[in-house]
């Protein structure tokens, strides 16, 4: 028999792990100088707080087999639901903004028919909470820049869309065909709104919303021509005032697209995709936007905190950075051997090592295990690119031996 990972599960080889280590550092480095602080919470959760209130759908949770349906159990399919979660139960006493990052694994059920579809992701990202207005906005979207930036990606562009604008306008259909025009404006798919039981007035309409991607500026000329009330127009307003702000950055490849919907409809402002340009076929590299109620459902008061936050996929910046060779291409050497030349000298070998181990900068420090003879050692000292032998007698002193 051979044994194989769990399916929609992946082994992670040390190499793998020196690449993803290499995307994370680099993240975690900008999260600190932007001010955030990690976050790590449970990676198992009851189903009520995975859900976010049916924002997030049932079947894509993994669930766990309970005895019972009082308490639920499934594996986190994102971050947002659970720290939410946690902010408002474990940290009530503390002031906002909060500032809080995160670097964890999330796991989706996914029903496409490929065998073994991967079901386990990493991720990277932040949550600012306690902030609703422009200029939270516009850090979150400055940070995605930044991240990428740290990574040395060029070739992205943000798509930016606004949830609350496009729940309006479709608010405007009869309510029995909402969800149909909702999903056919997620796909791009003209043929369906072509179909469906709609007044010419609507149909335009719909057709409108789909063609509401492009340049800030045709876009935002386009939304305005449409019938809006106060409302509306003043999220336009304030939509608009944040693409004025990121573009005098000057560090945002910005398209907006007001058709852009997410599948998890917890989003109640602005709602963004990274994407990369370096393919034939666009890949998402991230997503994220703002969520004024979600912190509601889990408040002991149900006191609504505004919050605003992306996920960066680990998975997809690797497959990207690959093709750059900024990615770790060997796994780190160690520093030295140490060999005791007799059994009476193991004593004394350890200690040296533990010695070369204490100093200040990182030391890689291997103990020869014995078996082998000099030649030997030296040959898988050679294979394995190590520096320096240190050749332990049994009163302590080394002998050197450089292989460089």
């Amino acid at each position: 028999m051979v044994y194989q990972p769990a399916a929609g599960a992946r082994d992670l080889l040390p190499l793998d792990v020196e690449k993803k280590r290499w995307i994370e550092d680099r993240l975690q480095q900008v999260f600190h100088r932007w001010g955030y602080h990690r976050i790590i919470t449970s990676t198992l959760e009851r189903m009520d707080t995975l859900m976010a209130g049916e924002a997030i759908q049932r079947q894509m949770v993994i669930q766990l087999q309970q005895n019972g349906e009082d308490d639920e159990l499934g594996l986190r399919p994102e971050l947002t639901a659970s720290i939410a979660r946690t902010v408002v139960t474990r940290m009530a006493s503390l002031r906002y903004p909060q500032r809080l990052y995160y670097n964890a694994n999330v796991f989706r059920r996914t029903w496409e028919s490929r065998h073994n579809r991967q079901q386990e992701f990493y991720q990277a990202g932040v949550e600012l909470l306690g902030a609703g207005r422009l200029l939270a906005n516009a850090e979150v979207l400055l940070l995605v820049a930044d991240c990428l930036a740290a990574l040395g990606l060029q070739e992205w562009h943000l798509i930016l869309g606004e949830a609350g604008i496009t729940r309006s306008l479709l608010s405007a259909f009869p309510a029995n065909l909402q969800d149909k025009v909702r999903s056919a404006i997620a796909d791009l798919d003209r043929i369906t709104i072509d179909n469906l039981p709609l007044s010419d007035k609507l149909r335009d309409r719909a057709q409108i919303i789909l063609d509401l991607r492009g340049p800030s500026a045709d876009v935002l000329q386009k939304v305005s021509s449409l019938d809006l009330d106060e409302e509306q127009r003043e999220a336009v307003n304030n939509l608009k005032s944040l693409v004025e702000l990121l573009e005098s950055e000057k560090k945002l490849p910005l398209i907006l697209d007001l058709s852009l919907i997410q599948t998890i409809d917890y989003y109640t402002g602005i709602v963004f995709e990274v994407v990369t340009d370096t393919e034939s076929q666009a890949r998402v590299l991230g997503r994220g936007g703002r969520y004024d109620q979600l912190l509601g459902l889990y408040h002991p008061q149900g006191e609504n905190i505004p919050g605003i936050g992306f996920g960066l996929n680990i998975e997809d910046l690797y497959q990207v950075l690959l093709s750059t060779q900024q990615l770790p291409q060997i796994i780190p050497a160690s520093n030295w051997l140490v060999v005791s030349e007799t059994p009476s000298a193991d004593a004394a070998a350890f200690a040296y090592a533990q010695k070369l181990r204490d100093s200040t900068d990182l030391v890689r420090v291997e103990i020869d295990l014995g078996g082998r003879d000099a030649d030997a050692i030296r040959q898988y000292a050679s294979d394995r690119s190590i520096a320096q032998i240190a050749w332990i007698k049994a009163d302590g002193s080394p002998t050197i031996e450089s292989l460089r």
